[in-house]
């Protein structure tokens, strides 16, 4: 009887557990999964791809001309010096202080008096998309009837972030489809048609996906008009150096907006002009009123990045601070960020001549007219379709070429496909 008692027990716990657990699996069930990433989704597929003739221009992350990942010279003398001296501790919630040093000093000028004079509220972030998440974190909390005006098209990311900070978003004009160059006359509508004292967004130099940037006159067009409608710039500049190879000519739209007296902010990223990808080494910087309202804002950014992350990682930001802070280093790592900049101007002119070379009808101009690591090549989706179907060739279905895929190796056969595919539609 004792026993049968026992096993009724049993079999009713067992119950009892065998439901609570259908009642917890529940809880999620209603869980779909995500759509893929528009970008990283192309290299998922590529790597299924087992074809010997696919290539994989979709993701922006540099290779040299044998198609292969590269870690930079200056950065492996930093890892030397690093081995065996870092520690585990934990970094402030602002960061590495000589990081931030070094990175303002690039954005900024290295005789900047906004610098001299502690105007700018700096910390380290997870690099450029870090960056501006705390800087929509922070619009969010600070200007909470503010928003967010973004161009079109930019990276997809840009959407991603200020949304799930819950900043409402606007867009602005910046590509012209037609002429695969800037539409500048429909930008500048647009600002002037802007509310007063709006946010905008803008790409500092190597824009993404499109490779346009405004010229010099325009930049400072665009800047004149921002300081009569009292609007804010936020610079991401996440290619600083990568654009024409000089990192103090990719920083020139900041300084134009900088010397006509406007208060800005700005998310730098080291992932492509060190080759840093994965360590997630960047900065955000506002500049401010007073030295007084700095240190308030800097305090409230590390108050956001502390529920956030609460520390950015120490290796990448001891890497970065190595390479800037030394002369020898640093005057490397210059020549290297030019040498990976001219190839990709080198590959710009050699997919241009070949398109040419094979009787396209088509104008290509716009290849070599665009700067940076991305081409936006004005191929249609169902164009980019074929590409990858009938060429394995992978690619963002806006079109995006990342140059940094094309090799000498590749651009031949890159060239013929993207002709076969353009030219008839």
């Amino acid at each position: 009887m004792a026993m049968s008692s026992s096993r009724s027990a049993a079999a009713i716990r067992g119950r009892r557990v065998g439901a609570l657990a259908r009642a917890m699996a529940s809880l999620f069930g209603h869980v779909e999964p995500a759509s893929k990433d528009p970008i990283l989704g192309v290299t998922e597929a590529f790597l299924a791809d087992p074809s010997p003739d696919k290539v994989n221009v979709g993701v922006g992350a540099y290779r040299d001309d044998n198609g292969k990942p590269v870690v930079l010279e200056c950065v492996r003398e930093a890892e030397r010096r690093i081995a065996g001296n870092l520690n585990m501790e934990y970094l402030p919630m602002g960061g590495s202080i000589k990081m931030i040093e070094e990175s303002l000093k690039l954005a900024y000028g290295e005789d900047s008096d906004f610098i001299k004079d502690k105007r700018i509220a700096a910390v380290q972030a997870l690099s450029g998309t870090g960056a501006c998440r705390l800087f929509a974190d922070f619009q969010r909390r600070f200007l909470p009837n503010s928003q967010i005006y973004i161009p079109t098209p930019t990276w997809s990311n840009h959407h991603n972030i200020w949304r799930d900070a819950q900043v409402p978003q606007r867009t602005f004009t910046y590509y012209h489809p037609e002429s695969r160059g800037l539409d500048f006359a429909g930008l500048m509508d647009d600002i002037k048609n802007a509310p007063n004292g709006s946010f905008f967004l803008l790409h500092a130099c190597a824009h993404n996906p499109t490779g346009v940037d405004p010229t010099e006159e325009q930049w400072r067009e665009i800047s004149y008009q921002f300081k009569i409608k009292n609007h804010f710039p936020f610079f991401d500049m996440a290619y600083q150096g990568f654009a024409s190879g000089d990192p103090e000519r990719d920083a020139k739209a900041i300084r134009i907006f900088l010397e006509d007296g406007h208060q800005i902010g700005c998310a730098q990223s080291y992932a492509k002009n060190m080759g840093l990808y994965g360590q997630r080494a960047g900065c955000l910087s506002i500049l401010c009123e007073d030295e007084m309202q700095a240190v308030s804002v800097k305090s409230q950014l590390q108050q956001i990045a502390r529920p956030m992350y609460s520390n950015p990682p120490v290796h990448g930001a001891l890497v970065v601070s190595i390479i800037l802070n030394d002369p020898e280093l640093k005057s490397l790592w210059l020549k290297e960020v030019k040498g990976m900049a001219d190839r990709i101007i080198g590959m710009r002119k050699a997919l241009r001549e070949n398109l040419e070379g094979l009787g396209s009808p088509l104008s290509w101009d716009h290849i070599t007219n665009q700067i940076g690591m991305f081409c936006y090549s004005g191929m249609t989706p169902e164009q980019v379709d074929r590409l990858t179907n009938e060429y394995h060739i992978y690619m963002t279905r806006n079109g995006r070429i990342s140059m940094a895929g094309v090799t000498t190796g590749n651009v031949a056969y890159l060239a013929n496909a993207i002709h076969e595919v353009t030219k008839t539609k």
